[in-house]
């Protein structure tokens, strides 16, 4: 099995990655995100142009690593993105209940179904070779 560093996870947005450490770096962001966002504070104006930027990229390059393991385009992560910022923190209109939609596919495609078995134009399985039958 090829394991992978969180700095990799966190840092490359090439290759794939395996359900529970993907799970595990987004509910870091998403935890840090949060906190970062009930810290009362009136620098966040001043403050947010690093820490979102911060965020961003991490979280840019652990769903594409995600999505690439499903077997799809990373760039699928920039919609995902935009449902998150759109929904922040609850959906309040039609077009936020259509971001919500997205958000709900994504949890359904990127934390239950698995990766796809062996390798695909993205890279080997990050879980291995595929058992004989």
């Amino acid at each position: 099995m090829n394991q992978m560093s969180f700095g990799e996870l966190f840092l490359s947005s090439q290759g794939r990655a395996p359900r529970l450490p993907s799970l595990v770096a987004a509910a870091l962001l998403l935890t840090f995100g949060a906190l970062y966002e009930v810290v009362p504070s009136t620098l966040h104006w001043i403050t947010g142009w690093f820490v979102y930027p911060a965020l961003f990229y991490p979280g840019v390059c652990v769903l594409s690593k995600r999505l690439h393991d499903r077997g799809r385009s990373g760039w699928w992560s920039a919609l995902i993105l935009l449902a998150i910022v759109a929904c922040w923190p609850h959906p309040e209109g039609f077009l936020d209940f259509v971001f919500f939609l997205v958000l709900i596919w994504a949890v359904v495609e990127l934390a239950i179904l698995p990766g796809e078995q062996g390798a695909n134009r993205y890279g080997v399985n990050p879980l291995g070779p595929l058992a004989p039958a």
